[in-house]
């Protein structure tokens, strides 16, 4: 299935434009699949379990942390990727210079190669138009609007996935602190094909495709459900 639309939305402009920290670390010599992505998060999650709530997205009572993953880990051209925003920028670099290993499924790689990058890039919306393409699969929906999806018109999806789309880029900025105002419009157009994918023993639709839109999105974040184990993750296009 495709599907193209066109966004309009009001979003905040007194404060349109903000700054932000983002560290990347990339593990070369190690391929994985991007299935392993969430593998990825369980392993480093259990062995920083005390450091920080970002690391695992959870508190030390085990409550989940409902809020926009600020460490997310990733399978990109089957290379482990760990990206980090904001605080999470500055503890990933701290303790991730200590990693000598990653275990999976019981193997064993030796880390004797990272590739770390830690910059600030600007986020917010621009008069620009900006393209990205989802490198990993966009988890739009969630279980319940599921299947009022696959009820709806082709009409109707539209609809739905315009406003999931604006929502997941206005949750990144809430999370990452910019707030907006009603006068500012975002403009996107999307193109998506859906896939079938086993997600915590259920099948469910996800997607792959591009959009454009005048919001500023820091490249390798993710959009959409479980971006912490790799699903949404975005890559500008030059």
């Amino acid at each position: 299935m495709q599907v193209r639309v066109n966004l309009w939305m009001t979003i905040d402009s007194n404060n349109f434009m903000k700054t932000v920290n983002i560290t990347t670390i990339q593990f070369p010599e190690i391929q994985l699949s991007p299935r392993d992505a969430h593998k990825l998060r369980g392993y480093f999650g259990n062995i920083f379990k005390e450091q920080s709530p970002l690391l695992h997205n959870h508190y030390e009572t085990g409550v989940l942390r409902y809020k926009y993953p600020l460490v997310q880990y990733k399978v990109l051209g089957n290379t482990p990727t760990l990206v980090a925003l904001e605080e999470g920028a500055d503890l990933l670099t701290a303790l991730f210079l200590k990693i000598k290993e990653i275990q999976i499924d019981g193997k064993n790689y030796p880390v004797t190669n990272k590739n770390i990058t830690a910059k600030k890039v600007d986020i917010g919306v621009d008069e620009e138009l900006f393209s990205y393409e989802f490198s990993t699969l966009w988890m739009a929906l969630n279980q319940d609007n599921h299947k009022r999806f696959k009820a709806a018109s082709k009409a109707d999806q539209k609809k739905m996935l315009q406003k999931i789309l604006i929502g997941n880029i206005l949750s990144v900025y809430k999370n990452l602190e910019l707030f907006l105002n009603p006068e500012q419009r975002i403009l996107a157009t999307l193109s998506t094909e859906s896939h079938h994918t086993n997600f915590k023993d259920q099948k469910m639709l996800a997607f792959t495709g591009a959009f454009t839109t005048n919001a500023l999105l820091p490249d390798k974040i993710g959009l959409g459900k479980s971006v912490s184990r790799g699903f949404g993750s975005i890559i500008k296009r030059n």
